[in-house]
């Protein structure tokens, strides 16, 4: 039974003759980590915006906790935690008086300790935002956006700029909070982000979403979602290569190595070392390499990604 916490149904925002969000469909579903994919100018933020109540959209429904956020946008921001791209905080207040203050703000809160405590910046407790790091201020932004204890989290390009250490720092704190049972929204435009965090991702491209489904459905859906790459001891001929069960589209050569695309390893494998072995060839190398999240974008706009 659906146990949706976010029900987003025709959303639509323009800003003049442009029309950001552009009818706007889906849910989210109590306890996922669900993904919004897509460059720089798809939409994403500004959806993001409409559904945690800071921006009016112009049609269409947003449903948060059951609480409608174009009607009741207040009570909406109660019950969330925000993180957005960008935070300014107070130059000269510590992290702690700044946890404090934003837990004034709110109807229920959590002890600044504890969630500095989470974030692993207890040491920091007494310093200003400007003596961080770039990781270790992302992660007192995320120990903000959970100040009053929200069961729904939005988080708008929480990686973005960070070293790759810092990064994965940043998904195994998106993994704990998972873990205690949060609903968490995120953007990004980091393929890896969205394959290793997400349950499901809706893939944004020009205010629209073009696809939704989880990493690996949506990479099965591709035309050729499997690249094998072989070397052999002795040469062996392509066109029965090509043959092969699952073989849907030429096979070429990469210096030492055949590439063989398929549409189906499952039935490509046995396959091919049933024929190499019948052939007296053995493998000297055999790889099987999947198509990622940044081969079904590519494949469902025709576009680079941007940064």
């Amino acid at each position: 039974m659906s146990d949706a916490v976010i029900q987003v149904q025709g959303l639509v925002k323009r800003f003049g003759a442009l029309t950001a969000v552009d009818g706007v469909s889906f849910t989210v579903e109590r306890g996922e980590i669900f993904g919004i994919l897509g460059p720089n100018g798809a939409g994403k933020t500004t959806m993001l915006e409409c559904i945690e109540g800071l921006q009016k959209a112009d049609a269409g429904d947003a449903l948060v906790l059951g609480m409608n956020a174009l009607q009741q946008p207040e009570k909406v921001k109660d019950r969330v935690g925000v993180q957005l791209q960008a935070s300014a905080y107070f130059e000269r207040l510590t992290l702690t008086e700044i946890l404090k203050l934003f837990g004034k703000m709110y109807s229920r809160r959590v002890e600044p300790e504890k969630l500095l405590e989470m974030v692993e910046l207890t040491e920091k407790a007494h310093d200003v935002v400007k003596v961080l790091s770039g990781g270790q201020k992302q992660r007192f932004t995320l120990a903000a956006s959970l100040v009053n204890d929200p069961e729904v989290v939005f988080l708008d390009e929480p990686t973005t700029g960070l070293d790759p250490q810092a990064r994965r720092n940043v998904w195994e704190l998106i993994e704990r909070m998972h873990d205690e049972g949060r609903t968490i929204v995120l953007t990004t435009h980091y393929m890896e982000e969205a394959q290793k965090l997400c349950g499901r991702v809706a893939v944004m491209d020009a205010g629209a979403i073009v696809a939704l489904d989880s990493p690996s459905e949506l990479i099965k859906k591709l035309p050729i979602p499997f690249h094998i790459r072989l070397s052999t001891s002795v040469p062996v001929p392509m066109e029965e290569l090509a043959g092969l069960p699952g073989v849907e589209q030429p096979v070429t050569q990469d210096g030492d190595h055949y590439v063989l695309p398929s549409i189906s390893a499952e039935a490509t494998l046995p396959a091919l070392l049933q024929w190499l072995n019948e052939k007296g060839a053995s493998p000297l190398h055999l790889e099987v390499i999947s198509a990622t999240l940044e081969d079904v974008f590519l494949e469902l706009t025709g576009k680079e990604l941007r940064d």
